[in-house]
Parts: structure tokens; sequence; C-alpha cells
């Protein structure tokens, strides 16, 4: 009998143990003189944690002085100037910040290796100063989010600005990328990861994340799964999986979104610490990306698995993501946000996906709709603009950059898709008000910007909603491609597996693979090399290109259904 879902997946460490506080962290440090840089996230109560490491130190009879970098910091404007975010910016979005961490200072300080004792420099961007041993603190970005969304962590949030309260969008196009470029250069060389997000800091020698890392980019990995709530959310996740939601639902949920995904190491609750997922790709691109995908995408990782969960919840906003030309033109991202919804399960015998123009819609009269459901507060006749369509469980809806798009009420969606998730350019959100009271702001413009007119009518029946085409199949199994198109660069197939087969072989051919159970108990995933994952309902799982071939073998007694996408293969 196959397991339940797991919402900590963990895998153990190489070489070395996870340890729990700052005493046995600060006793792997040498008694001096030496210059310990700690670097991290702005995100971070930087000075509990400052204060923890040197009352550890104290403790052991170490002489310790403290230098904050954040005391460096360039005045706000100077800091918005250097991060692309002037006095006309735009006030959704920003373009992806690609300064240097050492731009939010007026300049580094000089340190110099004390007479004796220790000399802690704490902040983002110690690792630039002159150090002896160099420490990472981390906090997953959830935290983060989270902190900024509810009020909570009112300062420190953003980088460049520890005295003023933090601020979503800064955060997500400003301080992410700038930090995690930082954090990726100096991977191969931190001597202590520490993960804060308990009162307790659990930490990991350097050499031990680098061979733990090397291994789990060899094999099948399982990221850590989380959902956050919005005003349009579910209760599928709450109901079926067991989360409990802070905020009353389980709309997003977080199974594999590279930039925020992580990577639970340890050897239990009590001592592990998350790694970014990301180091994966940047310690081991070819390994865990494929030759040509790394030569694609860099380190980034291009697809993403998340679910909309609407079941008991309200209509997603009608919304789409930029075409090409304009998320690298105006956001500076390479690669545009092509989507798929999978319907895992639909909750509502109602339910509704919304995909592509109506025949000859009136787009004049859909923007007018769009400024008075904002200006006046009047609803906008969607389905005269947008296609309307039953939600039907197992099938697959393409949606190409430029083409609107929605989950309606009762549905737990799969979206499989291309991984630059922060441009979601929103036409009407029902006229959901925010905790002031107000309409929602929508960025209306962008929308009407990137609309593809040609998304209309039949075409989309045609080329949105394919069928099932049969790939490969052998004994008690069958391969089918979900959907394909040719501005894409991803593929969904699936799997299909009847109970007691001896499974379907597999193979990444170069390129990692991402499965989703959607239906049935589960799968074991048995590689060449011995090793052996299993994965269950509704649970996400990451095939390194380096594996190459593997074995889906079905668990439980009805036919399991195994999603899977990939990099298309260059013509």
């Amino acid at each position: 009998m196959s397991r339940s879902y797991q919402r900590n997946p963990r895998y153990a460490p190489l070489g070395g143990t996870v340890v729990r506080g700052w005493e046995a962290a600060a006793g792997t440090l040498p008694p001096g003189p030496a210059v310990v840089a700690v670097d991290g996230p702005a995100a971070l109560d930087w000075n509990a944690a400052a204060a923890g490491l040197r009352g550890a130190l104290e403790a052991r009879g170490v002489p310790v002085r403290v230098v904050d970098l954040r005391d460096a910091e360039a005045d706000w404007a100077t800091v918005l100037e250097r991060t692309g975010d002037g006095p006309e910016a735009d006030p959704y979005y920003l373009p992806l910040a690609e300064a240097c961490v050492t731009e939010v200072y007026r300049a580094l300080p000089t340190v110099e290796t004390p007479a004796e004792g220790l000399l802690l420099v704490f902040g983002p961007g110690a690792a630039l100063l002159e150090h002896d041993v160099l420490w990472y603190a981390d906090l997953p970005k959830r935290y983060a989010e989270a902190a900024v969304t509810a009020g909570e962590l009112p300062v420190g949030v953003n980088l460049g600005r520890h005295s003023a309260p933090g601020d979503l969008r800064r955060l997500f196009y400003a301080d992410w990328p700038v930090l995690d470029a930082h954090r990726d250069a100096h991977a191969a060389r931190i001597d202590r990861w520490l993960d804060l997000q308990n009162a307790e800091p659990a930490s990991l020698d350097g050499a031990t994340l680098r061979e733990t890392l090397r291994h789990l980019a060899g094999g099948p990995v399982r990221t850590r799964p989380y959902f956050n709530s919005t005003a349009w959310g579910g209760h599928w996740a709450e109901e079926r999986l067991g989360f409990a939601p802070q905020n009353g639902n389980t709309a997003l949920g977080y199974e594999l979104i590279a930039p925020t995904a992580g990577v639970l190491v340890g050897d239990g609750p009590q001592a592990e610490v998350e790694l970014p997922f990301p180091l994966l790709c940047v310690l081991h691109p070819q390994e865990f990306l494929g030759r040509e995908v790394h030569e694609a995408f860099g380190t980034s990782f291009p697809i993403r698995f998340d679910y909309l969960d609407t079941v008991g919840g309200g209509n997603l906003s009608v919304h789409l993501h930029p075409q090409e030309r304009y998320m690298r033109e105006q956001f500076g991202w390479p690669y545009t946000q092509h989507e798929t919804y999978y319907l895992t399960a639909v909750g509502d015998e109602d339910a509704r996906i919304y995909l592509g123009l109506q025949q000859d819609a009136d787009l004049g009269l859909m923007r007018k709709q769009a400024v008075a459901a904002i200006e006046r507060g009047e609803e906008m006749d969607v389905e005269r603009f947008v296609q309307s369509h039953p939600a039907e469980e197992g099938q697959l809806y393409l949606i190409p950059a430029g083409t609107p798009h929605a989950s309606g009420v009762g549905n737990l969606v799969l979206e499989v898709s291309a991984t630059p998730y922060l441009y979601s350019l929103r036409f009407y959100d029902w006229l959901r008000q925010d905790t002031e009271g107000a309409p929602r702001p929508l960025p209306y413009e962008h929308a009407f910007a990137n609309l593809d007119a040609g998304r209309q009518g039949e075409a989309v029946h045609r080329d949105l909603m394919q069928r099932p085409q049969t790939l490969r199949e052998g004994a008690g199994w069958r391969e089918e491609l979900l959907g394909s198109l040719p501005e894409m660069f991803y593929e969904v197939s699936r799997v299909v597996l009847e109970p007691g087969s001896a499974g379907a072989p597999q193979n990444t051919g170069g390129r990692f693979h991402v499965l989703n159970v959607s239906s049935g108990a589960g799968v074991v995933v048995e590689t060449a090399d011995g090793r052996v994952h299993e994965l269950v309902f509704a649970e996400t799982l990451t095939v390194p290109a380096s594996v190459g071939a593997y074995r889906l073998r079905p668990l439980g007694e009805e036919p399991v259904h195994v999603v899977t996408a990939y990099v298309r293969e260059r013509a």
C-alpha cells in the first residue's frame, strides 16, 4: 500500500550532518584571529542572527566585534535609480534588476583581520568583503513574501531599505534577481549554510552541502510543497492533502516553481535545512538540466508545476502573459510564460475554463468595460469577449502567451508552465476588492498591449484543446502527447499505467523530466543506477537529465496517470 501525500519530502545529507542552534554552529569556527562574513537575503532578522551568533561565540570565550554592512547603504533614491526603479517606473512591474548587490551601498567598508578573536561582518553582500570564513544565512522566499503581505517584519524586508516597511513589487523584481545572482556566484565556496526559518537555526557545512547537491543532481528529487491563500482560493488541498492555510484557503500550490522552491536535507524534522532548488541548476547545470537545455536557458529551470485550487473558491482573474518580444524588451526576461492547464479534478458540475477570444470579439468594447470595472465598479460581460468551456477532467488546455484565460470556480488545475511567473497581466478581476475596500489594481494596458487577437473562434478548440495522441505503448501502458504548439518550447505528455503491469520504460534523452501523478495511487520511479523514488497522487518530481533510462511502475489497484513535461528537442 502506498503512502499518503508527503508535505515534507526529505533527503539525507552526504558527508556530514545537520546541526541545530547557534552554539553548535559557532563551535565550527576557529577562535581567531579571523574575519567571518555572514551573507544572505535582505528579508532576514539580521539583528537577531548577529546577536545569536555573537552570544554563542562569547559564551565560548571568543572575543567578537560586529560590522553591520547595512549601515553602509546608499540613500533610498540612489538605490531606486541603480535598480531601475526611478520616478517614471511602472507602478505594477519592474524589469528584472541586473544590478550588483554592491550598488545598494555607498561603498563597501574595508575590514582587517582583528588582533584577536573574530570580526563578524553580516548582511547582504558580505561575501564581497575580504574574509577568512563565509557563511550564508537563508530564509526561504515564502517567508519574505508572507511577511510583506501580513505586515510582519515591518522593516528589513527589502534590499537597501532596512529601516522602512516592505514592498512586494521591490521584493519580486529587484531584490530576488539581484540577491539570487549574488548567492549563485558564491555558492561554490560557502563554508556553512544556515537555515533560519525556525527559532533555532539549523546548519550544514559547505562540503556536505555541495556533496549532497551533487548526489541529488543525479537522481529523482522532489521539492518541498506549500500553498498560499488568495482572494479567489478554494479548499481542495486543505481537505484532500491536509494543508492548513493561514488565510483561509489553499489557492496556489507551489509544487515546483524553481525560483522559490526548496529541497529539504536532513535526518529528521529536528535536524534539517531547506536548500534553494536553483542551486542544483547552478552547481550542476548539465547533469541536472541537460546540455542543450543549459545552452538555451543558462541555469534557469524553465518549467514549473503548480496548483490553482478554486474548489469552493472563486474565478481567477481574466488575464494573459506577455508575448515573447514584450517580455524581453519591457521586462528583461529572455523567454515568456507559455502556459497549460491540466484539469486534475473538477469539483463542480458547472465548472468552466475561460480560454481564447470569441469570434470577432469587439476589443474596443472589451477595453471600455475593463476601464468601467476599475473606475466605476461595473461588471464586465466576460463571455461576450472570452470563450467559456466546460471543465473536463484530464483535459489539457494550451495557453500560449497573449491568450486571455482564467480557471473558473470548482477546479483543481495543475498548471504546467514556463517559469517566469511574475508577469500576470490582468483585464478583469470580477470586482474583487483589496483589504482597504477598493477595487484591486489591474494593469490592463499591459494586457491589451499583449493580446493576441488571432486566438479566437474555432481555432481555440482546434489548437488549444487538443485530443491525446498515442506516442508509444507496451504491455499495460501507453504514453500520450497531450499538447504541443510550435511557439511553446516544452511539451506535455501523459503516461497511463494499468494496475499490476511491469511499468513503462522512460528515458530523459539528455533533458530533465518533470512528473506529476494526476490520477491513481502513484508510481515507483526506478532508475538504471538503482535509485528508487515513490511518487503518489498529487506529488511532483524532477528527473534530472543525467538519469537517462528509468521506469515508472504503478501502485494500487486502479489505472495511474502521470503527467510529464520536458523541453522539446530543437529542430
